[in-house]
């Protein structure tokens, strides 16, 4: 009788373990994104410095632009097919929303990646934020990033206006 028990408690078994099994296959196969990217101090007509330089300290009026690449498991790249929306969020709450696009944006690109731009108020507040890019998949899995947690890190509004010269 401990035969036939062991016997049909067995099946059961095995049923949970492929059952579990399925379960991790299933939680594996959950989309996970990878990304890349930067800031950038965004081209403005009549606003000093260069463009399109890396940077993580700006002054009020100036434009932030994030470069984003959003990679599936693969390392493969997701456009605007493969992402149904992508916005960098700030702490207040502000959330810019990123397009993809070909840069530069005439000519012939030399790469493909997403972007998302805030002019920065006169009125926002100094010092070191955290922001975070959240990226919606074709089938509204959200998944997001924050990079390190070093105020050399984050983005940092200083003191001062830019000059915009007619």
């Amino acid at each position: 009788m401990r035969v036939l028990t062991l016997s049909a408690a067995l099946p059961s078994a095995v049923a949970l373990s492929l059952l579990a099994s399925a379960n991790i296959a299933r939680a594996e196969d959950a989309t996970k994104l990878f990304f890349e990217g930067d800031m950038v101090r965004g081209a403005q007509p009549g606003a000093p410095g260069p463009t399109c330089v890396l940077n993580n300290q700006f002054k009020h009026l100036e434009k932030v632009v994030w470069r984003i690449r959003v990679l599936d498991q693969s390392g493969k790249p997701l456009d605007d097919k493969g992402i149904k929306s992508l916005a960098v969020e700030l702490p207040d709450g502000q959330k810019m929303s990123a397009k993809f696009g070909q840069h530069p944006g005439q000519g012939a690109p030399t790469d493909h990646f997403w972007t998302a731009i805030w002019l920065i108020p006169t009125d926002y507040p100094t010092g070191t934020f955290v922001y975070k890019v959240v990226a919606t998949d074709a089938q509204g899995q959200s998944q997001s990033w924050e990079p390190f947690k070093r105020t050399t890190s984050q983005l940092a509004v200083v003191a001062g206006d830019i000059e915009i010269k007619k």
